[in-house]
């Protein structure tokens, strides 16, 4: 891939004067009702990230959706659609699940969630990896905690694949058939081995630069398992904004999520000045990324970086600028 500056120029030098040289890889997005502009430093447009837990907000859309469909019900558990037995987890509803709130912890003990991180940290090994079966192994061995707020990456990989089996298909082709295609999303998608990656997919770095090994996994997918391209989530985003992505009630807010928070399925709203905005974001071992909206003024923004460093902030920040335009304008 070609290093230097692509697309939108503006949006290019403004996205350098944010994030500045610790993410030398990085592309945005911004969706405004004027129209839609990509700019990408140090790769190409084309390029495919990880995006991280803003999988879960497309798992959020795929719950809205399958209501919608009345392939589910909000009341649906676990042991209904996943060949779970009658183990604790088997009694959790698809409706806590969407929202944090099934009592899940945020991973599995049996996966051995300290020995990878370590692993993660000194060697830049993926600590997922599992198939469907062995990651559905590890939550049988799970308790139940109490139903309250608590973040759960394992809570949204089994809503995901609960949501795969009432459609009849696999978590990837349901993105694929759901997402990608009615969207037309060339560069978005959920690999589920290294084998699966894109011909010069991008190999993400730790914050001191470090390289990391991608992170594939079928059990992921649903919650941290994606790659897209910046161009396809423009769409993505602008699909999100003007209402023509299904599971659009996915962001609507239904419940306390923290201080000041609320979330729907997933999508989470908290008051910047006065304002509603509804926001994901995402990390795994080598990439960050952050998507926001400004409903109200038809605004929306996208950052993807191949650098494990936050960029919620600056995300935020040219949300704001752009906000601020759009309602001039």
């Amino acid at each position: 891939m070609t290093a230097g500056i692509h697309g939108d120029q503006q949006l290019a030098t403004r996205l350098g004067e944010l994030l500045g040289p610790r993410h030398p890889v990085v592309a945005a997005a911004v969706v405004t009702p004027e129209g839609m502009h990509v700019a990408s430093r140090g790769t190409d447009l084309d390029a495919d990230f990880e995006i991280g837990s803003i999988a879960k907000a497309v798992t959020g859309l795929l719950y809205a959706d399958a209501l919608t469909r009345g392939e589910i019900a909000p009341d649906t558990s676990l042991g209904e659609l996943l060949p779970l037995g009658d183990v604790p987890a088997a009694r959790v509803t698809l409706r806590s699940l969407s929202t944090h709130r099934s009592g899940l912890p945020r991973v599995p003990k049996s996966a051995g969630p300290l020995r990878r991180t370590i692993a993660l940290w000194r060697h830049g090994t993926n600590p997922y990896g599992e198939d469907l079966e062995q990651f559905l192994d590890q939550t049988r061995d799970v308790p139940l905690g109490t139903p309250r707020p608590r973040y759960s990456n394992l809570g949204f990989e089994l809503l995901g694949h609960a949501l795969a089996r009432a459609a009849t298909t696999t978590y990837p082709e349901l993105v694929h058939q759901r997402i990608a295609t009615p969207l037309e999303l060339d560069c978005f998608y959920v690999p589920g081995t290294a084998d699966d990656l894109r011909p010069g997919a991008l190999n993400g770095r730790s914050r001191r630069g470090r390289p990391r090994q991608p992170w594939t996994g079928e059990g992921l997918g649903p919650a941290g398992g994606i790659r897209a391209s910046i161009t396809s989530m423009a769409r993505f985003t602008a699909a999100v904004l003007d209402g023509s992505a299904p599971g659009i009630a996915a962001l609507d807010p239904i419940a306390p999520f923290g201080a000041g928070a609320h979330i729907g399925a997933a999508w989470i709203t908290i008051q910047v000045k006065g304002r509603p905005i509804t926001w994901h974001n995402g990390g795994t071992g080598g990439f960050r990324s952050w998507l926001g909206l400004d409903r109200s003024a038809r605004t929306g923004v996208a950052i993807l970086s191949a650098t494990a460093a936050s960029v919620d902030r600056h995300g935020f920040t040219l949300l704001a600028e752009h906000s601020c335009s759009s309602r001039r304008s």
